[in-house]
């Protein structure tokens, strides 16, 4: 049995658009891709009908993966208030030198460090998880210990 992928419910919102996306819009354009390379003729050395080949295998391959993903999605919602970090909750930090830091806690497939989310299954997100307002954490890296204390939960 497949393990669950959590999604917030804009995870599951950008998923669902991005499959309805590749079933309409995306095949639609790859058909009649393959409509143009059918008029210029002989299919053997077609590079419009290869490339519309390749399209379509990627296409069909990523709405496969996507509704295996949407078939296993569990939502988590902030229930309005966070005792612990928890999937689905924004977490402010701050760290030794005084930096504050606001990351929100999603499942792996939402993750987004350029954005500030950071999966659950990731080293600093494992440390999180199940800590309260005040604890300190330490995450040791190649570059030594970077030590956290967490200063605010709130729901995303």
């Amino acid at each position: 049995m497949k393990k669950p992928v959590y999604l917030t419910p804009e995870g599951l919102k950008r998923l669902q658009d991005e499959l309805n996306h590749l079933k309409t819009v995306k095949r639609q354009e790859i058909s009649q891709d393959f409509e143009q390379a059918l008029e210029e003729g002989d299919l053997r050395e077609n590079a419009g009908y290869d490339e519309a080949r390749r399209a379509m295998w990627q296409n069909e391959a990523r709405i496969a993966q996507l509704e295996d993903l949407l078939s296993r999605a569990v939502v988590v919602e902030g229930n309005g208030t966070f005792e612990t970090v928890a999937l689905g909750c924004q977490v402010e930090l701050e760290t030794e030198a005084g930096e504050r830091l606001s990351l929100s806690i999603v499942g792996s497939h939402e993750a987004d460090i350029f954005s500030g989310k950071i999966s659950d299954e990731s080293p600093l997100g494992q440390a999180l998880l199940g800590k309260k307002v005040g604890d300190v954490v330490e995450i040791k890296g190649k570059r030594g210990a970077q030590v956290y204390t967490i200063l605010e939960i709130k729901p995303l």
